[in-house]
């Protein structure tokens, strides 16, 4: 008999897509510029100073090509911009313009509200529990030789 267990990056995987389907829903009946899970991920990984799109590839755990067309996407969309990096002349920043900013302004109040609903459907203890335990270090993951 197979168990129906799932595990918990499972369960991690599919509460990270509740919230965003919420927040993509959410955005979307609002008007606002449609953007794609992977382009609001980048969003949410991207420094207030700017980011280098390698930077924003190992953020969001995948390939340079990946987060450059999520990047072009939102150039296009007039939601980031992209400008000379202070620290090297070879690399640009990855930079929220000013309707960019707006849009993750209004991101952030979204998804205040779906935590909000969260405590309402599971309890706002629950909702507290698993903010603190996901904000516990966990520390690097363990390698091979340290099982």
């Amino acid at each position: 008999m197979q168990s129906t267990r799932r595990n918990l990056p499972q369960l991690l995987g599919d509460a990270r897509r509740w919230f965003e389907e919420g927040l993509l829903a959410a955005l979307e009946a609002a008007g606002a510029t449609p953007v794609s899970p992977t382009q609001a991920q980048l969003f949410a990984v991207l420094d207030d100073q700017g980011t280098t799109v390698s930077e924003l590839a190992r953020r969001m755990g995948v390939t340079r090509q990946t987060a450059h067309q999520a990047v072009h996407g939102l150039v296009a969309t007039g939601l980031l911009q992209q400008v000379p990096d202070p620290a090297s002349a070879r690399q640009r920043l990855i930079r929220r313009t000013s309707e960019g900013e707006r849009a993750h302004r209004q991101a952030g109040i979204i998804l205040d509200r779906l935590e909000a609903q969260l405590a309402e459907r599971i309890g706002q203890e629950a909702v507290d529990a698993l903010r603190a335990t996901l904000e516990t270090p966990w520390g690097r993951p363990p390698s091979p030789s340290s099982e």
